[in-house]
């Protein structure tokens, strides 16, 4: 995929320039239907599934959004193929502000152009940033029987381990994660892929890999159920939710930071009234105390913003996970 250059407040590729801002002009929408917006329901799209962490936090956003919006708004999961299927349904959606993508934008925007080869669609062609919504450090953990208690006895359990043992993972977070730590420690550990969190979890519990990597929102919840220990967060600071837990860069990693994000993002050629409408109901929502106490709850912290510094976000994301990628030579799918 081409590295995207920037036109008129969102990205185009290349020869495609003039086509997009074509389409952005004929789905433009009326001044008059944006003043009644919305006169009906709202559907977010979400690519993640129901009943997961990340399902929680778009639930929580869609539930306050019907309350500001005086209308419906109805979430439809669409997991599957690491989050593509749910994003590809939303980037063929009609651009008039009624299918809206609340997303981990850091991964299924930023970095799945890096992981898959022929994706479906381009996440700077195909969509426009309405909004960052908030953040949170992906985790190393490890069976709460276990008797390692940090990375540095993570690293040394495996190097005594045939072929260096075995991490879950169910997305590309978790996987840059674990191949980051492979990269600085010289580890061969294997991969062992799961379709979810879940799945990962009883792996773990089973003793089929020696250490899994999920979100916060995830793992919070079973730290608090004496399941897992959380060994290390990769973020750049320590979690609200999980001070006691040290970063990869405290543990001795210097420049080990990923950290997750969520946004929200509309089709290509949504016009910017309603974009605009969008952007502040959802800053609302971020601004509320009760907000940052539900986020706090679920390990995640708020992120406000704006659709200009959500387009500039995505934009260095995109090319810092292109360094990631390349640095830890994970092939492409």
């Amino acid at each position: 995929m081409k590295q995207p250059r920037f036109v008129a407040g969102r990205a185009v590729a290349g020869t495609t320039a003039a086509v997009t801002l074509a389409a952005a002009t004929c789905w433009c929408t009326p001044p008059a239907l944006a003043q009644d917006y919305p006169a009906r329901g709202i559907r977010v799209i979400t690519p993640v599934s129901s009943g997961s962490g990340g399902d929680i936090v778009v639930r929580y956003y869609a539930d306050k959004l019907a309350k500001l919006t005086g209308k419906p708004v109805i979430v439809d999961n669409k997991g599957g193929a690491q989050g593509i299927v749910g994003t590809e349904y939303a980037s063929r959606a009609k651009p008039d502000g009624y299918t809206v993508l609340i997303t981990p934008a850091s991964s299924m925007l930023a970095a799945q152009p890096h992981f898959f080869r022929n994706l479906s669609f381009d996440p700077f062609r195909d969509f426009t940033p309405v909004v960052t919504l908030a953040w949170l450090p992906f985790c190393i953990a490890v069976d709460a029987r276990s008797t390692v208690r940090s990375i540095e006895e993570l690293v040394a359990h495996l190097r005594n381990r045939p072929n260096n043992g075995f991490y879950g993972m169910t997305n590309n977070t978790g996987m840059a994660t674990s191949e980051l730590l492979k990269h600085m420690t010289g580890l061969k550990t294997v991969q062992v892929p799961y379709k979810s969190s879940p799945q990962s979890l009883t792996g773990l519990i089973t003793g089929q890999v020696d250490f899994m990597v999920a979100d916060s929102t995830f793992a919070s919840g079973h730290v608090r159920a004496g399941r897992i220990r959380v060994v290390a967060v990769t973020s750049a600071m320590r979690s609200s939710s999980l001070p006691d837990v040290p970063t990869m860069m405290e543990s001795g990693f210097p420049d080990f930071e990923l950290s997750a994000w969520w946004g929200v993002v509309v089709p290509a050629g949504t016009g910017k009234p309603i974009i605009d409408r969008l952007a502040g109901w959802f800053g609302q929502i971020t601004e509320l105390e009760e907000t940052r106490k539900f986020l706090f709850n679920v390990a995640t912290d708020v992120m406000p913003g704006t659709p200009e510094s959500m387009e500039a976000k995505l934009k260095q994301e995109y090319e810092r996970w292109g360094k990631l990628v390349a640095l830890t030579k994970i092939q492409p799918q």
